[in-house]
Parts: C-alpha cells; sequence; structure tokens
C-alpha cells in the first residue's frame, strides 16, 4: 500500500530524577550530601532508510515515545541515560510541526537523521547543588519533561523526471519500456493508483529516475480525480515530461491536454512551471497523429517535443539521452528555501515576558508559560528548602512583582498547571 502523508505524535523521554540522599557510614563524620543526578530520556529521532518507498509504518503507529532517563541514586551513583527511539522513514521524507507549521527537516539522503523530539535532561541530585555557602543542600530536582510535538510527515518521491499527463496517454507504458518498474497497464482511466518509481539507463551507461504520476484531470489541483494527491511528488522533479496523446483517440485536442496540464501545475505550486519541460508525443504509431502533431507544433514553439509510440518501443532512446543532458545542465537544489525551516525562526517570536498572569475568578490568580512551567515541573516540593528555592526562583523572573500590580492579596489561591499555593507576602 503507498501512504505519502500522516499525522503522528511524538513524545521524547523524560529525564530521570535526581536523588535526595546523604552520606551515612560509620566511622565518617560529616558525610554530606550523596545523592546522583538523573539520566537523560531518550530522543525520538526519524532515520532514512533507503528500503523503504512509502509510510505506511507510521500509519499503523500513530504514537512514539521514547524512554524516561533512570533515576539518580544514593552513594552519588547517576541514572543511565535512556536510548533514542529511531523512527525509519524512506528518502524525500518532509516532517512538518503542526503546532507551528515550519518544517523540522527534509530527509532526503541515506543515514540522514532528525531529531524530532527532543529528551529531558536528568535532574541533579543534592550532590550538584553543594556550594561555601549551601554545603548540604537539602533539595534535589526532577527531570525535566521530554518534548511532545504532533506532526506531519509527508512523502515527496526523489526522482528526477516526472511524467505528467492526462489519464490513459502512456504514461504506465513509457516507464515500463525504460525501466524495471511494471506498473499495472490497462485501457481505462485511472489505472495507476499511486506513483511509480522507476530507474532508467542510456545507451552511453548515465542512469536517472523516473517517476510516473497518476493521471491528472482538469481541476486535479483542487482535488479533482486523484491528482490533489500525488502533484506534491512532482516538486522535487528536475524535469517534467508532458506525455501527450497525439492521436485524440479520446476525443480530446493534444494541444488543450497540454494547456490543462500546465494550469493545474501552475494552480498546486507556480514554482513547478519554471521547471524545465519536455513534451513526450506519443502514439504516433496511430493515424491522425502527424496532422495532429503538425498543429501542436504551429502552437507550442519553445519547448522540445520528441516523437515516440510507447507501445511500440519507438523513440524512447533519443528520450532518454535528451533527459540525461539536460539533467547533467541542472544542479540539485533544496526543496524548500531555509526561512521556511524551524531552526531559522526559533528566536523570532519569542515572547519578551517568559510568562502570562491572569485572574481566574476571584482571589484565584493564574500563572502560565513554558518557562515557569518547566521550573515547577522539576522542583520535587519535599523539604521547605525545595519550595524556598522554587519561590525565589518566581521572584527573579518578576512573577511576585505582576502579581502585586495585579492586586493579589495574602490569602489568594496562585495555580500553576496543577499546583495550588497560598500567596504570602
Amino acid at each position: 500500500m503507498f501512504i505519502d502523508e500522516v499525522k503522528v505524535e511524538v513524545v521524547a523521554g523524560n529525564g530521570g530524577n535526581g536523588c535526595l540522599a546523604f552520606r551515612r557510614e560509620k566511622y565518617i563524620e560529616m558525610g554530606g550530601p550523596f545523592g546522583g543526578n538523573g539520566g537523560r530520556g531518550g530522543n525520538v529521532v526519524f532515520e532514512v532508510d533507503e528500503g523503504l518507498n512509502t509510510l505506511i509504518d507510521l500509519r499503523f503507529s500513530k504514537k512514539y515515545k521514547a524512554k524516561n532517563g533512570e533515576h539518580g541514586q544514593g552513594k552519588g551513583m547517576h541514572g543511565k541515560n535512556a536510548s533514542d527511539l529511531i523512527v525509519k522513514v524512506p528518502p524525500g521524507t518532509v516532517v512538518t510541526d503542526l503546532e507551528t507549521n515550519f518544517i523540522l527537516g527534509d530527509l532526503t539522503k541515506k543515514g540522514d537523521r532528525l531529531i524530532v523530539a527532543e529528551g529531558g535532561r536528568g535532574g541533579r541530585g543534592n550532590m550538584a547543588f553543594v556550594t561555601r555557602t549551601n554545603p548540604a543542600p537539602d533539595f534535589a530536582e526532577n527531570g525535566e519533561p521530554g518534548e511532545e510535538k504532533k506532526l506531519k510527515v509527508e512523502l515527496k518521491l526523489l526522482a528526477d523526471v516526472g511524467l505528467v499527463g492526462m489519464p490513459s496517454v502512456g504514461k504506465s507504458t513509457i516507464i515500463s519500456d525504460i525501466s524495471a518498474a511494471k506498473p499495472k497497464i490497462a485501457a481505462y482511466h485511472f489505472t495507476t493508483l499511486h506513483p511509480n518509481l522507476g530507474v532508467t539507463r542510456t545507451r552511453d551507461g548515465r542512469s536517472f529516475v523516473v517517476a510516473d504520476l497518476p493521471g491528472l484531470i482538469e481541476g486535479a489541483s483542487l482535488g479533482e480525480g486523484l491528482g490533489d494527491k500525488f502533484l506534491k511528488h512532482i516538486e522535487r522533479t528536475r524535469v517534467i515530461a508532458h506525455v501527450i496523446d497525439m492521436s485524440g483517440f479520446e476525443g480530446r485536442n493534444p494541444y488543450d491536454d497540454y494547456v490543462t496540464i500546465n494550469k493545474e501545475l501552475e494552480s498546486f505550486n507556480a514554482k513547478i512551471t519554471d521547471k524545465p519541460q519536455i513534451i513526450l508525443a506519443n502514439k504516433m504509431d496511430m493515424e491522425s497523429a502527424k496532422s495532429n502533431l503538425e498543429e501542436f507544433r504551429k502552437k507550442v514553439t519553445n519547448v522540445p517535443i520528441y516523437e515516440i509510440s510507447a507501445l511500440e518501443n519507438k523513440g524512447l532512446e533519443d528520450v532518454l539521452v535528451a533527459l540525461a543532458d539536460q539533467l547533467d545542465k541542472i544542479e540539485k537544489v533544496p526543496l524548500y528555501e531555509e526561512e521556511k525551516f524551524e531552526s531559522h525562526v526559533l528566536y523570532k517570536f519569542k515572547e519578551e515576558q517568559p510568562f502570562k498572569v491572569y485572574k481566574e475568578s476571584e482571589g484565584v490568580y493564574v500563572i502560565k508559560g513554558e518557562e515557569i512551567e518547566k521550573i515547577y515541573q522539576m522542583t520535587w516540593f519535599v523539604t521547605d528548602e525545595a519550595f524556598l528555592r522554587f519561590s525565589n526562583k518566581l521572584r527573579k523572573l518578576g512573577i511576585d512583582d505582576k502579581l502585586k500590580e495585579m492586586g493579589i492579596q495574602n490569602g489568594d489561591t496562585v495555580k500553576i498547571l496543577d499546583y495550588e499555593f497560598e500567596y504570602r507576602e
């Protein structure tokens, strides 16, 4: 089954908790803190596997969760880091964060790896907080929560040449003639239900990849027929080969077919029409093909036209050489501009104030913000010193001043996530 788009949820592992422990051994006076750090949580990593050509595995497993890091232990023992969760994807996979709509990565080559969700760092044990002024800290950290993301994963085929055209113009026959691909071929529309890839070789030894894309019809870019599902696979191709039924066997005008296909490509993505094109005038073995080609040449003068008969396997060798010559001149360029990748926009929209405070009801205030919520989640509220440390962090962030500005009174309730505490100045 060919699956080229799925939505999945990825959850990285939480960091292990730090340990709160003290050294209590016979004959060792004033042993001091002895709690180790927690281990790092596992990342969720997408990795290219050239043996895959569909996203079917992701369709049937919609959630990927990495393991948590091990907790720290007494006697200064640190927790073990969790191993990464590796998810295999085919070359040509594009990963987009559904929340931000930014691209996390475009995986095209063997061995390409992308961390789609980072594991949380391990919490520090009380050994890590020893200072000259606090030689016996009575607190430790919880592990940092791992990232959680909802992703759109798309497969955009890696082909050098894309065969496009109306249904039943001979694209599948062409790719079966020039490569080892064996698509289903029959005399009815939409025989081809998914793209077919074939590696072809010219008579002078050059090779490249050709994609046979399911037949387009008018309105394909708006969802008509099958075209809207597969137009995206044309975006990576470096040359577009229009296959035209020059015989007009089905009552369509060859030139009208050519114009219709170009309109659909432009409607889907205007940049596609900037790609080099050639025209394969197919079914030249049939009556009326010659006269139709003469009329076609009068209207199309700026695109190379090659006469072929896919049924009789005539003219295809010259076409392959011409395509290889064009590909030799065209540099491979990235599919997306750098500005669309998340790594280039991480800090553009970061708010100056790392938190928001609002009044939920009379006497109840709610604090929200990624930074403050992470501080809360990593605080282990088991000792007075831990609570005091948490309060000091809130004060340094300016939350106390904001609450006072909003008119908070002693005894009012302050909420952070699922935690409530009583405000005292």
